[in-house]
């Protein structure tokens, strides 16, 4: 088939490699978001999948919005069969939708229809989720809505922040989604309406989402902190300044901390929470580099009784 990819960030970048790997369909060209701000002097600077495809000599598509006449006509000289996406990052209206003739397959990081919405990963580690996946389904124009072409299964592991959980996915996903596009050419898939029962929605997380409540149990702050890792960051506040956590790790023996209270061994740092204590691994003060938190602990030197929180 010729294909036209859509995708934007880094975590796109492998189901790219692998459609031009695959030599059995053409990526005519590559749609991403415009190229935006990045770095301390803020120049512009062009999305990973968009560096990918200059890299292979692909076109790349750059669109404010998708509904833009000028993006519409080409992709209407293109003539794609098929337009793969993940994280593109932009809704695709009906008049882009009926354009390809198999429409736009999306490849989505959750097994439907649990989780759909922008954060499927880091909302799968915070509700304590054991298994999760990637899922390839035909856009429609509800949100994540449907019908699923196929899945593939990844166990979340107990330290899994969701950085590390999303790069297995990408990796996972990327040979879902070039098999996708055969049995969409050979006519062996057919899309499946999504089930009605276990609907679950993954909005993105906001900064106070990240914020650590240590009035709840350890295992849901560890759930937090993995599931906001790397982005947005999980934080609390230590003496008015915000404290980011980026490790931690309950400790079931360890009890009788108060939520929030601090207890600083010579290379330990506890933290009560709602049931036994959390240690703290890796912390980032402001303005400050990340730390052990050990070393952090060293040099604010907290004193007996000290809590982070409100």
């Amino acid at each position: 088939m010729k294909l036209v990819f859509a995708g934007t960030p880094e975590v796109a970048v492998p189901a790219l490699d692998a459609l031009i790997a695959s030599g059995r369909h053409e990526v005519a060209a590559v749609v991403t978001r415009p190229d935006a701000p990045a770095g301390r002097g803020r120049r512009l600077v062009a999305s990973p999948v968009a560096e990918r495809a200059e890299e292979a000599g692909i076109e790349v598509l750059k669109p404010v919005k998708p509904r833009d006449e000028e993006f519409l006509a080409r992709l209407r000289e293109i003539a794609p069969d098929c337009c793969p996406v993940v994280a593109y990052g932009a809704l695709l209206p009906r008049v882009a939708l009926d354009i390809p003739v198999h429409g736009w397959v999306n490849l989505h990081f959750s097994l439907l229809p649990a989780w759909r919405g922008a954060a499927p990963v880091q909302h799968s580690i915070m509700a304590g989720d054991e298994i999760t996946g990637a899922s390839t389904f035909l856009i429609e124009e509800g949100l994540d809505s449907g019908p699923v072409y196929g899945t593939v299964t990844e166990e979340i592991r107990p330290t899994d922040t969701s950085g590390d959980l999303l790069t297995r996915l990408a990796f996972a996903g990327s040979g879902l989604l070039a098999a996708t596009m055969d049995g969409i050419e050979d006519g062996s898939l057919k899309a499946v309406p999504q089930p009605v029962d276990g609907i679950t929605l993954a909005p993105k997380i906001s900064v106070e989402d990240a914020h650590v409540d240590w009035s709840a149990p350890a295992l849901r702050v560890d759930r937090v902190v993995r599931g906001c890792t790397p982005e947005p960051g999980s934080w609390t506040v230590f003496r008015g300044e915000r404290l980011k956590l980026i490790q931690v790790a309950p400790v079931t023996d360890r009890t009788g901390l108060a939520p929030g209270e601090l207890s600083v061994g010579k290379n330990n740092v506890y933290v009560g929470t709602g049931s036994y204590a959390v240690e703290l691994l890796w912390v980032q003060a402001q303005g400050k580099k990340p730390m052990r938190a050990a070393d952090w602990a060293r040099g604010v030197r907290i004193a007996s009784g000290e809590r982070v929180g409100a």
